[in-house]
């Protein structure tokens, strides 16, 4: 194609050379050839080559430029080039019968002259150049040598020898255009497979390859790309999504099988996502979207994402199931830049996960106090010196009868350098959140039975466990063997535990309560009565005692108060189980407990949580132990 259209360019100038030699030769022989030589054929010729010209000069459309029609005109040019070329030389040879020297010589300067411009001309069709020399020049030696002409002939050969050299010439010229073309196709090719290979490469390298989603650099380019186009009514939100109980699976049937967990969870969400919704995974089991479009509809998009995360999934041979939970951020009313939006969108997910699993959560400045608060708790934990920050606090648990204490729970306390006393309940959530909820279990239970050696017998400590410590199998393992460490007896150990740690794992908890039981240790129903409280707790769990909630303990002081409070002594005296109210504050309270029948009780009256050196001195002096329990 380079070759027809180079040729486009040098083919009229070759026509053009071709009418203006014929009319000047015509036009010296006006007056010693005849008529028909010098007007008429030349016009015919002429004619018949500014057609041509015209057919060259003709504008090309994109049908011009298909190979085969190209190459088809290419070779009507050749052959004609040899029509034309036999034409002008048979017309210029009949002219050369007429005139005197003057007039042989302009033939033979004719020849010479348009045979060598033709040849430039056709420089990049040179088959047909070497036609029109051959054809042109061989005619002309053969008249010359038949004419006879010494000095015709000598010139006629001097023309072909400088035509020769110039074909030559031509060719090698014509030789580096193709050599050029090919090495330029070769090198356009070379391009266009560098640039597929760099688009793939690009496509690659923002593409998750195990889903197959866009993944966290494409992200964040697209975050970026959105915030640069700054129009003021731009409205869209970032969301992110981390997987909840995605570690169990990996660790229960390989990386392999949690592998493809992701992939179907990656086409769910894709199949869940409409057309303005961007969705990339940005590592491990975390996962991030950007819907353009409001807050509204930003939720409702995150709130499929974690129904479709939700749905069972057969994974080879098992079904598996995890959760997931989202956070999102909306631009601009949240933040104006990438990483802004980032962070506050997994502040979001951070609550989320903590606070509200398998749900989404919108983010607001009041959640980045609350998270910030949370983030700055739990920073101070993950450094604690445990064993030096940690200690146990003692609230007795007296008989109703004499008011002597039996036993005492053990209330966790956690003093920071740098923040100070730390409610129990927040210092539990911040412990499981990083990680650390073992250790500070341990560590506690630890304190509880260095303080149960200096307790005389047959004095008891109670000691409160979470649902995170009945679930980890290693909690438990290393609860025993402190046990078993510290020489002990059992069955001076009380463990508590809610009805709320049970709802979600009762399986789990049971197994661990039944190894708990298995040293003797007694095992306590705390805060019953609290609205989870359900009659198969009672049945299912290998429970000692029940603490009645201490929200019980005010209506003690009504009649029909009593009497639910005397219908779950009864149900708990009729499972063969003890029974401690909790929460008695007053002195009427805890005669109103003792007409009730209650053997057992704990609250603020008989007394506060204290040291252990306030509580070996309480248990040391009986008229002290009065004087607290009134």
């Amino acid at each position: 194609m380079a070759q027809y259209l180079r040729l486009r360019e040098r083919i009229p100038p070759l026509y053009g050379l071709l009418s203006v030699n014929a009319g000047i030769l015509a036009y010296t022989h006006r007056f010693v050839a005849p008529g028909v030589l010098t007007l008429t054929v030349p016009a015919i010729l002429i004619a018949a080559c500014l057609v041509r010209m015209f057919v060259w000069l003709r504008p090309i459309g994109s049908a011009d430029l298909d190979t085969t029609l190209a190459q088809e005109r290419m070779d009507r040019t050749t052959w004609l080039s040899v029509i034309f070329t036999i034409a002008f030389s048979i017309w210029a040879l009949c002219l050369d019968r007429y005139g005197d020297a003057y007039e042989h010589g302009h033939v033979a300067i004719f020849v010479a002259i348009t045979v060598l411009g033709c040849v430039f001309c056709l420089t990049f069709l040179p088959t047909a150049a070497m036609l029109i020399c051959v054809t042109a020049l061989g005619t002309f030696l053969a008249y010359c040598v038949a004419v006879g002409s010494d000095v015709l002939t000598a010139v006629a050969i001097n023309i072909a020898l400088v035509a020769a050299v110039i074909l030559k010439i031509l060719r090698d010229t014509y030789d580096s255009f193709v050599e050029l073309e090919v090495a330029q196709r070769e090198l356009r090719i070379e391009r266009r497979q560098a640039q597929v290979l760099g688009d793939e490469n690009a496509r690659l390298a923002q593409t998750d390859a195990l889903t197959g989603l866009p993944n966290r650099r494409y992200f964040f380019a697209t975050l970026e790309a959105m915030l640069k186009k700054e129009q003021d009514d731009q409205v869209f939100c970032v969301g992110l999504i981390d997987l909840d109980r995605f570690k169990p699976v990996n660790d229960t049937y390989g990386h392999a099988q949690g592998d493809r967990l992701l992939q179907v969870i990656g086409s769910r969400m894709i199949a869940q996502s409409p057309s303005n919704v961007v969705v990339a995974r940005l590592g491990g089991d975390e996962f991030g979207f950007i819907v353009l479009g409001g807050a509204e509809e930003a939720e409702e998009i995150a709130q499929r994402f974690c129904s479709a995360i939700r749905m069972p999934a057969r994974i080879g041979e098992v079904t598996v199931a995890v959760g997931g939970s989202a956070g999102i951020a909306v631009y601009p009313e949240s933040a104006r830049d990438a990483h802004s939006l980032y962070d506050r969108a997994d502040f979001a997910l951070y609550h989320a996960k903590n606070h509200k699993r398998g749900s989404c959560v919108r983010f607001s400045s009041e959640l980045e106090v609350l998270i910030r608060s949370e983030q700055a708790l739990d920073a101070a934990l993950q450094t604690a010196d445990l064993s030096a920050e940690l200690s146990v606090a003692f609230q007795p648990i007296v008989a109703t009868e004499s008011e002597v204490a039996v036993g005492f729970e053990c209330l966790a306390r956690w003093t920071s350098p740098s923040l100070g006393a730390v409610a129990p309940e927040m210092m539990i959530a911040s412990a499981e959140r990083i990680g650390r909820a073992r250790d500070v279990t341990a560590t506690l239970f630890g304190h509880v039975l260095s303080a149960l050696t200096q307790l005389p017998h047959p004095l008891t400590v109670s000691f409160n466990l979470s649902g995170h410590d009945l679930a980890d199998a290693d909690t438990i393992a290393a609860l025993l063997e402190r046990i078993d460490d510290s020489g002990c007896d059992p069955r001076r150990l009380l463990f508590e535990i809610t009805e709320t740690t049970l709802i979600a794992e009762i399986e789990t908890a049971r197994g661990a309560l039944q190894r708990l039981r298995s040293t003797g240790a007694r095992i306590a129903l705390d805060d019953f009565g609290t609205g989870y409280s359900s009659l198969s707790s009672l049945h299912q769990l290998p429970l000692d005692m029940v603490k009645i909630d201490r929200s019980f303990a005010p209506r003690l002081d009504e009649a029909v108060g009593r009497r639910l409070i005397a219908a779950i002594r009864n149900l708990a005296r009729s499972l063969s189980l003890e029974c401690v109210i909790e929460g008695i504050e007053t002195e009427d309270q805890l005669l109103s407990a003792r007409v009730a029948g209650f053997a057992l009780a704990q609250g603020f009256h008989i007394a506060r949580p204290m040291s252990l050196p306030d509580v070996l001195d309480l248990i040391s002096c009986p008229a002290a132990e009065a004087s607290a329990a009134g």
